[in-house]
């Protein structure tokens, strides 16, 4: 499929999707959506492709927060649609069986961080810049801010960030629990996240779906409800192939070839 505002590349068992406007720093509008949400689409139906990478081209900014074009003028109803629309498609990165990184160089603000708190992982390079600034429009998050922030760093500092609209900067993001690690720049940035997908994606896909489902569901229900979810995806991976491959491996010393089944 051909994309006007991604890159999309495969390496053996990754893709790496890439936001493709640099010039107004990788700022989202609908035709970007619309093409993340088709791309999601297309990974996810491809079972050659284990693990995903999400990132921003040029060196500037990963995403620069919604496309304020699209917000000017836009009336009520319209607007609730359009954060509905991108809150479902950023749902999809959250769900989905196959584990993705945002791989975050320069500024990553308002929609963009939404963004790469959609991702499992985010990795940043030192000149990030992470922010909520939609307080300094007059209005507020609308594609997870208010919601995925607190459950990442707390209650009082996402407060911070959101009325304050004030930027944090890579090591602040580390401190704060929002970054997985942060890299001296770009290259040794999207290095590092290649290396990590590759990783997760020669784990079996079964038991990294279920693993994956399991701490999702931890942040939305009880303990027990958690443990009990985690009792059956355990009881169900013992059912397969891999399961079988990954032990017999161990005990042979040598390295599991999963097949997801």
């Amino acid at each position: 499929m051909k994309y006007n505002m991604l890159l999309l590349e495969e390496k053996d068992d990754i893709a790496i999707v890439s936001i493709n406007r640099p010039k107004v720093y990788n700022a989202l509008n609908r035709e970007v959506l619309e093409e993340l949400d088709k791309a999601i689409t297309y990974i996810e139906n491809n079972a050659d492709i284990h693990a995903f990478i999400i990132t921003g081209v040029g060196p500037k900014a990963f995403v620069s927060g919604a496309d304020i074009n699209e917000l000017n003028g836009i009336n009520s109803s319209d607007g609730t649609k359009w954060m509905l629309e991108g809150q479902r498609i950023f749902a999809r990165i959250e769900r989905s069986d196959k584990p993705s990184i945002a791989a975050v160089n320069g500024y990553c603000l308002g929609g963009g961080n939404e963004l790469a708190m959609a991702c499992d992982i985010r990795f940043a390079s030192e000149n990030a810049k992470f922010g909520q600034p939609e307080i300094k429009l007059g209005n507020i998050p609308g594609w997870g801010g208010t919601q995925r922030l607190p459950r990442l760093i707390g209650l009082s500092r996402a407060k911070q960030m959101v009325l304050s609209g004030e930027f944090i900067s890579a090591k602040e993001a580390y401190d704060y629990g929002l970054v997985n690690k942060v890299l001296p720049d770009q290259e040794s940035l999207l290095e590092e996240s290649i290396r990590l997908a590759h990783v997760i994606a020669s784990r079996g896909s079964i038991s990294i779906a279920y693993a994956k489902k399991a701490i999702n569901y931890s942040q939305e229900t009880s303990l027990d409800a958690g443990l009990s979810l985690e009792a059956f995806g355990v009881g169900l991976c013992l059912s397969t192939d891999d399961q079988t491959e990954g032990v017999n491996a161990f005990i042979e010393k040598r390295e599991p070839h999963f097949k997801g089944k």
